[in-house]
């Protein structure tokens, strides 16, 4: 664990936003392997794509799909033959809780903070994912673009959100914001969190998380527990 700032008073934290694929759940490479049938679907060539979505993991990706077909009616084409093939994807059984992250999620709560899961994906296919798990009643609050007015990350409206919806904290530094991707940081720093923490278990390495503005760099979510005692 690399802790970059020395005056940031964790134990203040009340309301610990965190992100799912990469950071709780592993999918085991699934987003790329559902953009790539998106794009057969469109008869476009993935390969010529697939750079700028590794490099916008964590954004939602209605958004990626606006940048990479330019019209909104293809791009929400896009978007919706990417959830149904990550649903489908799902449903095999392929995604699973990256390790120790129930125990940090049920950790934080028997301590009094509020856990709330975010996405960039579409409702459905979060639904989808926490059905798979079994962590329909794990936290008090979901959270995807569609519930924040549509504004997925780099934008903070999740994080805000959050913040407005639960009433856990007073404070926007009392929030803990925890993603794998250089946009959950940004969406963490623009929300003003006390503590934005990178994990090293998805899509970005440490540089890029601390480039965005990350406070904190943990190899897991189960170092989690540690940072906020």
């Amino acid at each position: 664990m690399t802790d970059i700032t020395d005056d940031i008073r964790t134990h203040d934290i009340r309301l610990v936003v965190l992100d799912m694929a990469g950071t709780t759940v592993a999918d085991g490479g699934l987003v790329e392997q559902a953009f790539t049938a998106a794009a057969h679907h469109l008869d476009a060539d993935p390969d010529q794509m697939i750079d700028y979505v590794r490099a916008t993991m964590g954004e939602s990706k209605i958004s990626v799909f606006r940048h990479l077909f330019g019209e909104e009616a293809k791009a929400r084409e896009a978007n919706k033959a990417f959830e149904a093939a990550y649903a489908q994807l799902v449903d095999g059984g392929r995604v699973a809780a990256l390790p120790g992250a129930r125990e940090t999620i049920e950790t934080l709560k028997s301590r009094g903070l509020t856990v709330v899961l975010t996405t960039g994906f579409a409702r459905t296919t979060q639904d989808a994912i926490l059905a798979a798990l079994g962590w329909q009643d794990l936290v008090p609050l979901t959270l995807c673009p569609a519930d924040a007015g549509g504004r997925g990350r780099p934008y903070p409206d999740m994080v805000l959100g959050a913040f407005l919806r639960t009433g856990a904290a007073d404070d926007v530094r009392q929030i803990a914001v925890v993603g794998d991707t250089s946009y959950d940081m940004l969406s963490g720093v623009r929300a003003g969190a006390g503590v934005v923490a990178g994990v090293l278990t998805g899509a970005h390495d440490a540089d890029a998380l601390r480039a965005a503005g990350a406070t904190q760099v943990l190899d897991g979510v189960a170092q989690l527990p540690g940072l906020l005692a």
